[in-house]
């Protein structure tokens, strides 16, 4: 069994992927700021060298969406820089987002800085990319849902293939392993339909009866997802549908 570091740990993916890993025997060390074991700041590298120690494979979940992933390219380099140090790791595996170097928006952009610093840094990478969570969209739906207005405003004309969060956990964890995959096959949702649509799907399943107004928007970024630059339908292995997620949401 390999001794596994994660970063983002504590987050959506991160608990799942930690959980598989430690189910299959792995040693794993779950980096946090507020850790008691392995106390990290990925902003300036602090503690990183001490997690890192002995470590084979890092899982890199961490990415700073707040802030349109501004600190993801320094986190990243400080990620490296110990696991050079450290002369153990054989495997970097990241987490990123079909459409990165498609869709012109702020936080694809870093990710795609992220990937190429990896794919340059001299170690072994494994780059899996994969279309939007089940939860993003729930989340997006939800907000939407709490503004002063009937119906419910999202924007029009964007198809999206979300995929369950469980999966993509299930999938970074056969990736965890000594020897890297380089960039894998980019990995989708079982199905592609209208955010609208998916909108109305959540709402029902919830308990909301609102109506939903597709809004048009404007920017590079709105247009890069209408023409579907974060799609990946020729890669649709994902299994659980956005309706079954939201039917277990609406059972809650």
């Amino acid at each position: 069994m390999s001794t596994i570091l994660v970063t983002g740990g504590t987050g959506t993916l991160g608990v799942l992927v930690v959980a598989r890993l430690r189910q299959a025997g792995h040693e794993v060390r779950v980096l946090s700021r507020h850790a008691t074991e392995y106390p990290v700041d990925l902003s300036d590298g602090s503690g990183l060298d001490a997690a890192m120690a002995g470590a084979e494979v890092v899982v890199h979940c961490a990415s700073d969406t707040r802030g349109a992933g501004k600190e993801d390219h320094t986190a990243t380099r400080n990620l490296v820089e110990s696991a050079r140090r450290a002369g153990t790791v054989t495997n970097i595996v990241y987490i990123s987002i079909v459409g990165v170097d498609v869709v012109p928006l702020g936080y694809y952009r870093r990710k795609l800085q992220v990937e190429r610093l990896l794919e340059g840094c001299g170690l072994g990478v494994t780059i899996l990319r994969t279309t939007q969570f089940h939860e993003l969209v729930a989340q997006l739906v939800d907000a939407a849902a709490k503004l002063p207005l009937v119906p419910v405003p999202v924007p029009g004309g964007v198809r999206v293939q979300p995929i369950a969060v469980g999966e993509v956990a299930d999938r970074l964890a056969e990736l965890a392993v000594p020897t890297p995959s380089g960039r894998v096959p980019d990995m989708g949702g079982p199905e592609i339909h209208l955010l609208p649509d998916l909108a109305r799907t959540y709402l029902a399943a919830t308990g909301r009866h609102r109506r939903v107004l597709p809004v048009p928007l404007a920017g590079k970024a709105y247009a890069g997802f209408r023409r579907g630059g974060h799609l990946a339908p020729s890669h649709a292995a994902g299994r659980t549908t956005f309706a079954e997620f939201a039917a277990g949401r609406g059972g809650r």
